[in-house]
């Protein structure tokens, strides 16, 4: 489908071009992302230079619409390159993701100078979609129904030498009401497993020591492909991967978390005991009117299982507060839940109405007020546990994978930060000899906080890796680039399990 627009763009095509992409959501948008930047290296572009801020000659927003202000959020940010893109002969905006397609047929008449509007199912023909708008004069938008290939099948640039997300699955086959996703990404369709560890062992030859996989229903893979057990399979044939020395896997689902996954979890070394498990919420009640397909008790029992079989596991959530029809009471539940579980951490969000849900025409939306104070309690819960849990850590002896761009304050501490197997960040003493991204230190923890740990002593061990030398080849690349074509340095580190920002795929 093509939406004429009047416009008409004056463009040096001998000009060297660059871009900038924009991400919003969770990791599976995060992933996409990587996927875009190479689709786009791959057609000519140049990543513009960091901090150019709408700058480049194409700007392409990759949305979410998990969280109610994602409209408003993308709106203002097109509002704001409205004039530049005037003042810039030549510009491109594309805006894909979750939100593209959802908004298929408004994105451009509310933003008529946006180019291109592309959907979660083919983001591989942003190339050409741009190409043609360029040629035709003309707004594109073309949004794919069914998926056109899987996001780790196209071109990449990755954000880190040493760390890589790897997508296992697309789509969802659940109902849950708050989520839009399903409606979005489609239902479930699985890779072939010699896909993905064919994937895995490119990776790793590459220098990738961590890898992530990623689906927005990990667990239930094999669904697709009719087999129950093919997820539980898959880690352990992670474990048989030479060079690969950490895999995590980012979002599951209670429903599909069965005794064999756990078991491969433990049995598997170089699968971390790190765990990821959506709660949503602690009543029974509201968990039905989620459509969420497992109750207190089964999500207790799993977290009673997971530590049985790995006591050192870091376990962290996903919780809705003040979802229709949510009493006090089972308020009270969720509040139980936590106690129980005691959870790493917690990413908890006030419930937000998403049209085209279930839960938006609800009765019984629990005022605003109400929810901000129940929040505010279980923020305070978590941050008090979170903070009893990390204690626990004082005094252990810990690998950490070292990282870059993770630790705010390193340079005015003379810190270095890493990620320990269980994924908590740790600020350790920075040693006299040259370390890394990507490469192990051992450390001893010396103090703890709620959201980080600090080894304040010396460096125990340091241990250069492949990942690392993967790092320095690419930095220096990245340099030799830069002394080129002026670009800046790409921002490196290991992927983050959850998403950085409220909401995305990661509210399951």
């Amino acid at each position: 489908m093509t939406i004429s627009s009047d416009r008409s763009q004056a463009v040096d095509v001998h000009a060297p071009k660059t871009y900038e992409v924009r991400t919003y959501g969770c990791q599976m948008n995060v992933h996409d992302s990587e996927r875009l930047s190479g689709l786009l290296e791959g057609a000519g572009y140049v990543r513009a230079p960091e901090g150019s801020d709408g700058d480049a000659d194409v700007v392409v927003f990759n949305t979410c619409a998990v969280r109610e202000n994602a409209d408003n959020k993308l709106y203002g940010n097109l509002g704001r390159l409205a004039p530049r893109k005037t003042a810039r002969p030549g510009m491109q905006i594309a805006v894909g993701g979750c939100l593209a397609q959802k908004d298929r047929d408004t994105i451009v008449k509310k933003a008529p100078w946006v180019d291109v509007v592309f959907g979660t199912h083919n983001i591989g023909k942003l190339p050409v979609l741009l190409e043609r708008a360029r040629v035709q004069e003309e707004a594109q938008v073309e949004i794919a129904e069914s998926l056109e290939a899987f996001p780790s099948t196209l071109p990449t640039r990755r954000e880190s030498a040493y760390a890589a997300w790897v997508s296992i699955s697309v789509g969802c086959n659940n109902t849950c009401t708050f989520c839009i996703v399903p409606a979005l990404r489609g239902k479930e369709k699985d890779r072939r497993t010699g896909d993905i560890l064919a994937e895995i062992e490119a990776l790793v030859g590459e220098g990738v020591s961590e890898i992530t996989l990623l689906g927005q229903n990990v667990n239930a893979y094999g669904s697709d492909i009719g087999d129950r057990e093919a997820f539980s399979k898959l880690l352990r044939a992670c474990g048989g991967i030479e060079g690969l020395e950490r895999v995590r896997f980012t979002s599951p689902h209670p429903r599909d978390f069965t005794d064999d996954v756990i078991a491969a979890m433990a049995e598997t070394p170089n699968v971390m005991p790190q765990l990821h498990m959506p709660l949503q919420s602690g009543s029974d009640t509201v968990l039905k009117a989620m459509r969420r397909s497992y109750r207190q008790d089964r999500f207790l029992g799993i977290i009673e299982k997971v530590r049985a079989a790995m006591p050192d596991a870091a376990i962290s959530t996903d919780i809705i507060v003040g979802f229709p029809g949510e009493t006090e009471e089972d308020f009270e539940q969720t509040l139980h839940v936590v106690r129980e579980a005691r959870f790493t951490n917690a990413f908890t969000f006030q419930y937000s109405k998403r049209p085209g849900t279930p839960a938006a025409t609800m009765e019984n939306q629990v005022p605003k007020e109400v929810v901000q104070e129940r929040y505010e309690r279980l923020v305070a819960l978590q941050e008090e546990i979170s903070w009893e849990e990390n204690k626990k850590q004082v005094g252990r002896t810990l690998d950490l994978m070292v990282a870059e761009g993770e630790g705010r304050k390193d340079g005015a501490t003379h810190r270095l930060s890493g990620r320990a197997p269980d994924n908590r960040l740790v600020h350790f003493t920075a040693p006299d000899q040259e370390v890394r991204p990507g490469d192990v230190v051992t450390v001893e923890i010396t103090y703890a906080a709620p959201h980080h740990l600090l080894a304040e002593g010396e460096v125990l061990n340091v241990r250069r890796t492949r990942a690392g030398d993967a790092w320095e080849k690419r930095t220096q690349e990245t340099q030799d680039k830069k002394a080129g074509v002026l670009l800046g340095l790409p921002k490196v580190g290991v992927p983050e399990p959850l998403p950085a920002v409220t909401g995305g795929c990661a509210v399951d």
